[in-house]
């Protein structure tokens, strides 16, 4: 009859749906499956050096690199020494390497052997786990987990205090938001950060690698999505946790970088200008001209 027929079809109905999830159930399982016995590109090679506790000097040997054999060179001849505990900064337009440089520190991508050493030693002959654990770095595009602020913060060290995380979240300039948000660091913040702000989300990632306390801190203009005023308060913050430790910093604001010991210009790849603040504007080049600009800007939106 009628209700049979419906019955029957609704079975019919049920079962392919669960054929067709446990099929797709099955295919994820091999998917994971192969991704985990895949061999990283990236990973210690022998022989490994000892290099004790890193102390954060890094310096540049004629550095040269191309992502695939072949293709043009993204940086040219890139040479640079900076000692434990300076502050460097690294200006130039988009596309000129900057973030490129910065991602061959910890060997998010290799650099070409003998051209990269921290505390003397080829970055590629130092254990890899001892190397990234001695840095903390804050990409532009920051990724938060479905979670709340106290767990993101607290990813890389999961045994902080609360007071701990608070301190970070303070020297990220987080204070006033915690304040406002309805739970506080136990706010959830949604896939990728969804119910933060642009600004928000990168001074989260920020307080994630302060609260690790890193000898080499790497920056990659992690405030371009703070205002100005915001961005001087966390910078004067952020004064007491460069103190000792070798910091690179990536910014398109002169604002920013001032401060720093050295800043190297880059452009196309290679190192046009280099020198302190007062050093580089005397020299009337590129880091003058952006110094101009950007100038000029603040003068018309004061306006």
């Amino acid at each position: 009859n009628n209700r049979q027929a419906k019955f029957y079809k609704l079975t019919k109905k049920g079962e392919r749906q669960l054929r067709d999830e446990t099929e797709q159930w099955e295919r994820m399982t091999l998917a994971v499956q192969k991704i985990l016995e895949t061999e990283p590109a990236i990973r210690d090679e022998e022989p490994l050096a000892d290099p004790g506790e890193i102390r954060g000097s890094v310096d540049c040997r004629n550095l040269s690199f191309a992502y695939t054999a072949g293709s043009e060179p993204v940086l040219h001849g890139i040479d640079f020494q900076v000692t434990a505990g300076q502050t460097v900064a690294l200006v130039g337009r988009t596309g000129a390497g900057k973030s490129t440089l910065l991602s061959l520190i910890p060997r998010m991508i290799d650099p070409p052997p003998g051209t990269l050493h921290v505390d003397g030693t080829d970055v590629r002959r130092l254990p890899l786990a001892r190397l990234r654990s001695a840095i903390g770095m804050v990409p532009q595009e920051t990724f938060l987990f479905s979670a709340s602020i106290r767990e993101n913060i607290a990813l890389g060290a999961p045994e902080a205090t609360d007071a701990e995380v608070l301190e970070a979240a303070r020297l990220a300039g987080l204070e006033t938001d915690l304040a406002q948000f309805p739970n506080g660091l136990d706010t959830l913040v949604g896939e990728r950060g969804l119910t933060l702000s642009g600004g928000q989300k990168q001074r989260v990632a920020l307080a994630r690698a302060l609260l690790r306390r890193p000898r080499l801190l790497l920056l990659d203009d992690c405030l371009s999505a703070v205002d100005t005023q915001t961005e001087e308060h966390i910078l004067h913050n952020l004064r007491t946790v460069f103190q000792g430790r070798t910091v690179f910093l990536v910014s398109h604001r002169i604002s920013t970088v001032k401060d720093a010991d050295v800043i190297l210009v880059l452009d196309h790849g290679r190192i046009i200008e280099r020198g302190t603040h007062g050093q580089l504007l005397a020299i009337g080049g590129a880091y003058a001209d952006l110094h101009q600009r950007q100038l000029l800007e603040e003068e018309l939106a004061a306006v």
